[in-house]
């Protein structure tokens, strides 16, 4: 009774506020309060746990808000248009009268065929596109739905740290638990007095240790965000090896969202594509293509980071019928089926994306290149302001991420007290090092990244381990960059001056047709 006395107390409120009564009808903070807490909450929320404070986002949102941010090098998405093709494709598709109506929930006809077509190549096997192929609503959406096909509560699902913020929560939404498998950060050749670059090395024993009968999926990310890896050869072997050893239950669900932004592929000793690599994406190994995997293994992509119009929303499963077939009977209860427009718009520009395009062979080579000029023009900036970077003439890299260690003589600059201190969107509860130096660019410099900490897990967080590095976003104009460069400034650190000597080029403007 209770619950339902609060329930009509707050319609009565709301209703005289909408119906034009004065502002003093407006529901007292503690009348919700009271409201949504004596509310039961559902299975899915309360596997989030205490989740209802701040987040790094929407604390680093507050922050850009509230002071004059000059360059936003935090958020994960270009901002620049999609290529004039891409644009052409969408406004051509708006003319066909069916393309505004439902179409297939496990994907657009013609889209799906073109999917299975590229991955028939990628993979050097044919796709079949009904029955291989499914569209969702993004790449996220594509996870968490082979998450929901995969796992029972008490399944336990591996990832590896760092890893993308939005795996943790979506395997406990499935009802599973996270087990992270620590990559091992090694440095360069550094000394005491100095900070370099590295590499972030999977350990083979440490991912056995990690393996249990519980052990339903295993979530690889290559491209890696955030640090940019790119799982070696060698890696990707050692961990079929032990999902095909000691894992017989699990499905490997592979990210590949960043597969055509390879910037620095791994040294190969001759010019023949490695066992699984994709003639289409240099440097990119399909881990679907190893030995024995394709029947245990969903590949996941989308248009959005390739195209640069993460709005469009669209994403993909890939796998053989026995998983993705599970994976179409949810979609018509889900969303029933992903935008047809956008479907269609993708669909004609898949094709287009392999011509000539801006004086490159295609659009994809072109994409390459431009993130290598704008990947150098950043990292220029930033090692003159004082962080170490990696050596991308010795190791891969792909995706739009810089994993920036904080030099010696930077972590100096921070005042210390915005180090360590209680911070409830912080992990734990307390704002380290690689926080404080993001409040305290965006605060005094303008300058928006993110810390490293929300992508570790608190245990890891707590001892230290990410107080190092901090991500940084280089899928930005060259302006954003070039300002971000004058805003970390000859003070930022004694001794360094940054003036960078890249030219700029402005991002071509596409016209509507």
């Amino acid at each position: 009774m209770r619950s339902y006395a609060v329930l009509l107390l707050a319609v009565k409120h709301a209703s005289s506020f909408y119906l034009g009564n004065d502002l003093n009808t407006i529901p007292r903070t503690s009348d919700l309060t009271l409201f949504t807490s004596s509310l039961d909450v559902g299975e899915a929320t309360g596997r989030l746990g205490q989740m209802q404070g701040p987040t790094v986002w929407s604390e680093f949102g507050r922050l850009a808000e509230e002071h004059s941010v000059e360059a936003n090098l935090g958020q994960g998405f270009p901002d620049w248009s999609p290529p004039q093709f891409a644009i052409d494709s969408l406004v051509e598709a708006t003319k066909s009268p069916e393309i505004h109506q439902y179409t297939r929930p496990a994907g657009h006809p013609k889209l799906v065929k073109e999917l299975a077509k590229r991955y028939s190549i990628h993979l050097d096997r044919d796709v079949d596109p009904i029955n291989e192929v499914a569209v969702t609503v993004g790449a996220s959406q594509a996870l968490f739905l082979s998450l929901k096909t995969l796992i029972k509560p008490g399944d336990e699902v591996i990832i590896f740290e760092p890893f993308f913020d939005l795996y943790v929560n979506q395997i406990k939404l499935a009802g599973g638990t996270p087990v992270f498998v620590p990559l091992r950060f090694v440095p360069y050749e550094e000394t005491d007095s100095t900070v370099t670059g590295g590499d972030w090395v999977l350990d083979s024993d440490a991912l056995k240790q990690k393996i249990s009968p519980n052990t339903k999926a295993l979530i690889l990310n290559s491209p890696h965000n955030p640090t940019g890896k790119i799982f070696s050869a060698s890696e990707m072997d050692s961990i079929a090896e032990v999902v095909g050893l000691s894992a017989p239950d699990c499905v490997v669900i592979s990210d590949e969202v960043y597969k055509y932004i390879v910037h620095a592929p791994p040294r190969k000793d001759s010019t023949r594509l490695s066992l699984g690599e994709s003639p289409l994406c240099d440097g990119h190994i399909q881990f679907a293509s190893l030995p024995g995997m394709w029947d245990r293994t969903i590949t996941i992509s989308s248009a959005g980071k390739t195209f640069s119009a993460t709005g469009w929303q669209v994403g993909w499963c890939v796998g053989p019928s026995h998983l993705v077939g599970r994976i179409h009977q949810l979609l018509p209860y889900v969303q029933f089926c992903t935008s047809t427009l956008v479907q269609e718009a993708l669909a004609l520009s898949l094709p287009r994306a392999d011509l000539p395009y801006e004086g490159f062979d295609s659009y994809y080579h072109y994409l390459k290149a431009k993130y290598i000029r704008k990947r150098d023009l950043l990292v220029s900036s930033l090692e003159k302001a004082g962080f170490a970077v990696p050596d991308y003439n010795r190791t891969a890299s792909g995706g739009f991420f810089i994993f920036a260690r904080i030099g010696k003589e930077l972590a100096k600059q921070i005042p210390k007290e915005l180090i360590n201190v209680p911070n409830s969107a912080a992990p734990g509860g307390v704002a380290r090092q690689d926080w404080a130096l993001c409040q305290w660019l965006i605060e005094e410099k303008g300058i928006l990244c993110i810390p490293s900490s929300p992508f570790f897990s608190l245990e890891r967080a707590a001892e230290g381990v990410s107080d190092e590095f901090i991500r940084i976003a280089f899928c930005k104009t060259d302006e954003t960059i070039l300002q971000a460069a004058k805003s970390f400034g000859p003070d930022i650190c004694e001794g360094k001056e940054t003036k960078p000597e890249l030219c700029l080029v402005r991002e071509p403007e596409p016209k509507l047709e």
